[in-house]
């Protein structure tokens, strides 16, 4: 497997998203049980589209979500990392770094989140200096709040997340994890 690895853990191989990874990535997150928390079922075009907004992150920011493979198999487990998006949620969410992660149904309760995020938020701070990174959690995602939490998140409020018409489609809860230096 030839991948552009950005961090190494000790099952995975934390890589910058490339072309063969498309169909891996649209079959984790189309999981019923996986895109529950995600909104509706994803289309191949709208994945596409994400996935290569996701890819244009690394090109204008110098960071962006990693693909997650095991070591051995190179199995697809999941996306995990920062990302630079817009929203659409207001000043305090747009335009900012966002953690993010989707983990394989197959893999989740294993640690592999935690492994992967833990080193993916420290491979951020070493190369892009402590900054604040905000992240958005459905309602009723418990694992993903736990993680958030041991990942330095807090809750500071709710918002709306607008579809592509405009309208609000789903309650989402913000979270941001401070600098340690920061006063706010």
């Amino acid at each position: 497997m030839t991948v552009d690895v950005v961090v190494e853990t000790d099952r995975l191989l934390l890589a910058k998203p490339r072309p063969a990874d498309i169909q891996g990535l649209f079959d984790l997150i189309a999981d019923p049980e996986t895109c529950r928390y995600l909104g509706p079922a994803p289309t191949m075009p709208d994945h596409h589209m994400r996935f290569m907004r996701g890819a244009g992150s690394w090109l204008l920011y110098g960071y962006g979500s990693m693909m997650a493979h095991l070591k051995g198999t190179g199995e697809l487990v999941g996306t995990f990392g920062v990302f630079h998006s817009w929203r659409g949620l207001g000043e305090d969410f747009d335009d900012q770094p966002e953690a993010g992660w989707i983990t394989k149904r197959q893999h989740v309760g294993t640690g592999i989140s935690g492994e992967a995020m833990h080193a993916a938020m420290a491979w951020f701070d070493e190369a892009h200096g402590p900054r604040r990174v905000v992240a958005m959690i459905t309602p009723g995602n418990e694992p993903s709040f736990g993680l958030a939490a041991a990942l330095g998140f807090q809750r500071y409020r709710e918002g709306n997340l607008p579809a592509d018409d405009g309208e609000p489609v789903e309650r989402m809860v913000l979270l941001e994890r401070l600098p340690a230096t920061s006063d706010r």
